[in-house]
């Protein structure tokens, strides 16, 4: 019998969904929360039919408990991937065939380009990439998926989700959305029209840099049944301990998204303009060309900024002078980090670098960054 009969809403605001969604009821003497279940094989009588762990392949219980705080804090429903580029995968593979087109951000993470150029067009595949900036304006007609990041990794550029969602629509395609530099506590984008919603969990909503793991999510359960035939036919599984993990860190998000972005907006504010910068981006600029948008679907502006070097030599320059920011390339997590896009990315100006604000006190992330301008 459950001792504490406490009424949840039945849909959990997002911040309140961070800590509450997922948790079995609260019966007298027993945890919080669900253990990590390490289990291949279940006890399975007769017609297999309607089972909810048939085989370890099909679903976890420490699995469900995080996908369904995810799907709480999506608004619709999540289902899990062992990293954010499987999550991608999934999002682009079960829906396309040969001679479909997918148009994909040219300014976008670099890996999804990879593997649909790499992969995804042997088998007849169309990929086409475009700018995320304006793509609401253009003629989207044709394309069975568009992929949308916005803002887009690295540059922070952004588009209109719900623009661009009803003119995929009206020609009965589907829209994508990776969400990973916002999470849903900055960005809800299946409310903003997109049909699969994609992230790497790896980054803030596991936080700790300690694990990898990806979700999509969806309201339509034709999608959702696709996405968990190509998991569990394809072996794209997670491990339980790393679910438990992302669902332990899952419940301070809002508390370390909260600091971050307010960093994020200090150093924006600190260093527009600087005379040794090309140019700075993030979105919570008042004259940050996507700012007006960013206010319109965005509920915070997020934890990464951008900053452009003339060259490639200060910029390399100016992440070897950081001392309290590692350098290091995921973003997301509680330590504060920067990243030389370039390395990894041929496309991106040779000057960039991704600031990932963490968890440090702000004046201290300031502190660091300053020392590192005066050394050039």
């Amino acid at each position: 019998m459950t001792s504490d009969p406490r009424s949840l809403p039945p849909e959990l605001p997002p911040e309140l969904a961070c800590l509450h969604a997922g948790l079995p009821a609260p019966e007298r003497e027993t945890p919080f929360g669900i253990p990590p279940v390490f289990a291949s094989t279940y006890h399975l009588q007769g017609d297999p039919s309607g089972a909810l762990f048939p085989y370890g392949r099909d679903a976890n219980p420490t699995w469900l408990a995080l996908e369904e705080a995810l799907g709480a804090l999506e608004g619709g429903e999540a289902v899990l991937f062992p990293s954010g580029m499987a999550a991608a995968a999934a999002a682009l593979t079960p829906f396309l065939q040969s001679g479909d087109r997918v148009l994909l951000p040219k300014d976008g993470y670099h890996a999804v380009r990879h593997y649909a150029e790499s992969f995804l067009a042997r088998f007849g595949v169309v990929v086409d990439k475009r700018a995320t900036r304006g793509l609401e304006d253009s003629n989207l007609g044709g394309y069975r998926i568009v992929w949308v990041e916005t803002p887009s990794n690295p540059g922070l550029e952004l588009c209109d989700i719900a623009a661009v969602a009803e003119k995929v629509h009206k020609a009965g395609n589907l829209l994508v959305c990776d969400n990973t530099t916002m999470t849903p506590l900055g960005q809800r984008c299946l409310a903003l029209g997109a049909d699969l919603v994609v992230a790497s969990d790896t980054k803030a909503v596991n936080g700790h840099s300690d694990l990898l793991m990806g979700h999509v999510a969806a309201r339509d359960p034709a999608l959702l049944a696709s996405l968990r035939s190509w998991r569990k036919l394809s072996g794209s599984i997670v491990g339980p301990m790393e679910a438990w993990l992302c669902h332990r860190g899952l419940q301070t998000l809002e508390l370390r998204f909260e600091r971050m972005c307010r960093s994020a907006q200090a150093v924006a504010e600190r260093f527009r303009g600087h005379p040794k910068l090309a140019a700075l981006r993030y979105p919570g600029l008042p004259d940050d060309p996507g700012h007006a948008l960013a206010r319109s679907q965005m509920s915070r502006f997020g934890s990464l900024v951008s900053f452009t070097f003339p060259d490639q030599e200060r910029a390399l320059a100016f992440e070897s002078g950081l001392g309290l920011i590692f350098k290091a390339t995921s973003f997301g997590g509680t330590h504060s980090s920067i990243d030389w896009r370039y390395r990894w990315d041929d496309t991106v100006h040779p000057g960039l670098l991704r600031l990932s604000l963490g968890c440090e006190p702000t004046a201290a992330l300031l502190d660091d960054l300053e020392q590192a301008f005066d050394r050039l």
